[in-house]
């Protein structure tokens, strides 16, 4: 029905369909399929997480260019087309765990020439390790050492195992060195994150939040900029990077060959990445240090127990620093003998604690018997554990002890 001209009534009105041509139809799916591809390709870089776009910038070739010129050259190893033993990545990288490299270089070195392959070290008596080990700290290294390389022997027939999930399962190998041992020995396309390597990545994506937050974040950005070629050589070269250009004290970008795509140069002080957690202070554990010497340049030492703090190392007789109370039968024995105290207190330092000890010094005549447990040894205080050898440096350094 008209309701003026040119009008009608909306249920006397007909929609006719539009007509499309297959071409049409053909152009706009392809529009379609090409957006969503433009959508996926630069999905990482609107990706919250930031995952691999944080290093699209990461120049790979500069970096090994740069390394061909200002690697460190250390006796653990080869540079590519050649690769370290494997035995030699693992002794080493055991050894750097919490310890600077000039410190290692002597005992990796001594280490080779007395256990020269995987076999010898399998075949060595622990007390032999641990006194060889002696003043490089944290001791169950050098107990997991011997274990592992015992493990080799057995379950491998001597020869380490080339991937990381397979060298993961030897004692005391972690993510890191497995993935260590992995890349450098065997030229595998491993994940290694160490100190050097964390904070290079962490500088290059400007990444303001601390190191334990962002483990997935660094492994993944590692993989990511992951040559096809010089696979053992790459993380050799970000950790030279890290250890004498980005520093952590310093960012020396007008060194850095990565310094082109880095976002951390942008910042006004790219040294203050990582971000620092907050530290709380180290609790402080009392105790005291006995040393018992006699006529003979002989003191009194004892085996501690196989766990715990120095497990299975030489030491004076001591008390309350690793929450162990005098030994009642010992005390027995120097009731009737005069000790003198030290002046000075012994600070020293371990991973969670401060101990504050006060050091003791007993001089015993030849007829005093030696409680069971305990015996004399020779003075080799380089065979000593640093608590113990610091001990006896500060008692040999006072006017009582060389009276």
């Amino acid at each position: 029905m008209m309701t003026g001209r040119g009008y009608h009534t909306a249920e006397h009105i007909m929609i006719r369909p539009v007509r499309t041509s297959p071409l049409t139809l053909q152009i706009k799916f392809c529009a379609m399929l090409f957006r969503r591809a433009v959508v996926w390709y630069h999905r990482p870089m609107t990706d919250h997480k930031h995952k691999m776009s944080d290093f699209a910038g990461f120049d790979t070739d500069a970096l090994l260019s740069w390394y061909d010129q200002h690697a460190r050259h250390l006796p653990w190893r080869a540079f590519s087309p050649e690769r370290a033993p494997a035995y030699h990545v693992f002794l080493s990288e055991l050894m750097l765990q919490q310890t600077v490299v000039a410190t290692v270089i002597p005992y990796f070195q001594a280490f080779l020439r007395r256990w020269p392959d995987i076999q010898a070290l399998a075949a060595a008596d622990e007390d032999e390790i641990l006194k060889a080990w002696a003043g490089l700290g944290y001791y169950a290294r050098a107990r997991n050492m011997l274990k592992a390389a015992r493990a080799v022997c057995e379950e491998y027939n001597g020869r380490f195992p080339e991937r990381a999930d397979q060298l993961i399962k030897l004692p005391g190998i972690g993510p890191y060195t497995a993935g260590a041992i992995a890349a450098i020995a065997f030229d595998q396309p491993a994940v290694v994150l160490d100190g050097n390597i964390e904070r290079v990545l962490i500088r290059f994506a400007a990444i303001d939040r601390p190191k334990k937050q962002v483990k997935d974040r660094l492994a993944q950005g590692y993989s990511s900029v992951l040559p096809r070629m010089r696979l053992s050589d790459f993380p050799q070269a970000v950790m030279d990077l890290g250890a004498t250009v980005c520093t952590p004290k310093q960012a020396r970008c007008d060194l850095c060959p990565l310094a082109k795509g880095c976002a951390g140069r942008h910042l006004p002080e790219p040294a203050v990445l990582p971000v620092k957690p907050v530290k709380s202070a180290k609790p402080v554990r009392q105790g005291k240090v006995l040393l018992i010497t006699n006529q003979d340049q002989q003191v009194v030492m004892m085996q501690r127990p196989p766990s715990g703090l120095l497990g299975g190392m030489l030491g004076f007789p001591s008390s309350g620093w690793d929450k162990t109370a005098i030994d009642q039968t010992l005390a027995a024995a120097l009731a009737d003998k005069p000790l003198l105290d030290l002046p000075d207190q012994l600070k020293h330092t371990f991973t969670h604690f401060t101990a504050e000890l006060q050091i003791s010094l007993v001089q015993i005549d030849e007829n005093w018997s030696v409680p069971a447990g305990y015996f004399w040894a020779e003075i080799c205080p380089d065979d000593w554990p640093s608590l113990f050898k610091k001990a006896w440096q500060l008692a040999a350094a006072s006017k009582g002890f060389s009276d």
